[in-house]
């Protein structure tokens, strides 16, 4: 489905909680245009999230081949995870989001979730 509806072009960033944005190009560029309205006070994130933006393309077999500068920002060696997040999807070195979610697991639940039904 993703190599239909984005013609195997995808567009990756880095993602302020150490992980890689995954965007099908076409959610990218509504993304992009998001970002680049944002006030000045906001400059640095423009950069991080357009200046190190990077399109890519889907091979015949879906893969996709990540930077090494984008691998090192977000700490991938090895394993990874890749989790779809609606819009996009996040790229996870495995040990980091591992950590993450187990740290967020012994927290509390946000007060948005109070009235929210499982």
């Amino acid at each position: 489905m993703l190599a239909a509806t984005a013609a195997g072009q995808l567009t990756i960033t880095k993602h302020p909680h150490g992980c890689l944005m995954v965007f099908p190009r076409p959610e990218w560029e509504k993304f992009r245009e998001r970002i680049a309205q944002l006030p000045m006070s906001a400059q640095w994130w423009k950069r991080i999230f357009l200046g190190n933006a990077m399109d890519v393309e889907m091979d015949a077999t879906g893969r996709v081949l990540v930077s090494p500068e984008l691998r090192e920002a977000a700490g991938i060696s090895r394993e990874t995870m890749l989790l779809g997040m609606g819009n996009h999807f996040e790229l996870w070195d495995k040990a980091t989001y591992d950590a993450q979610e187990a740290k967020a697991m012994q927290g509390d639940m946000p007060d948005v979730f109070k009235d929210f039904s499982f």
